[in-house]
Parts: C-alpha cells; structure tokens; sequence
C-alpha cells in the first residue's frame, strides 16, 4: 500500500504526528475503496493532494479525508462503493 507521507512532503505541507495519521489513515482506507491495486501513480496523486488540501483547510475526519480524497474520482458520500449485503 502507497504511504501518503511522500505526498505531504512534495506538498511542503508540515503537520504534527496525529493529523499525519488521520490522513494516512483516509488515505489508506481511499485506496482500498478502489478495489485495484494496478492503478496509475497519479491516482493514487489526486486522492493524496485532495486529502491533504482538506486537512489544510481543518478537516480532522479520517472519513471526511477520505471522502474528500475520493471525490476527486467521481465517488461523493452517496455514491455505494461496497455491494449491499443480500
């Protein structure tokens, strides 16, 4: 699984240890939602400098963060990503 930390980095966004967890954490859990592991870098880009634009802007929800990181891609809050159980 990609790090978001490279990200933050070429961002030159600096933030303290809990907020870079959340957006880790959305990031991680953005790049699960994809559901395929073959996708080009700049995807994985996208959801990293929109997670990371959210969390300038105060967002402190790591599913916030993450939905923020998706949207880029189309999906919004309610958008079903996950077949709904029979």
């Amino acid at each position: 699984m990609a790090s978001i930390l490279p990200f933050i980095r070429k961002a030159g966004a600096v933030f303290d240890d809990r907020v870079t967890q959340l957006m880790g954490e959305a990031f991680d859990n953005a790049c699960k939602e994809l559901h395929d592991t073959g996708q080009p870098a700049i995807v994985y880009e996208v959801i990293a400098k929109r997670i990371i634009d959210a969390a300038k802007a105060g967002e402190r929800d790591p599913v916030r963060l993450r939905n923020a990181g998706l949207s880029a891609l189309g999906f919004n809050d309610d958008t079903k990503r996950h077949a709904s159980p029979s």
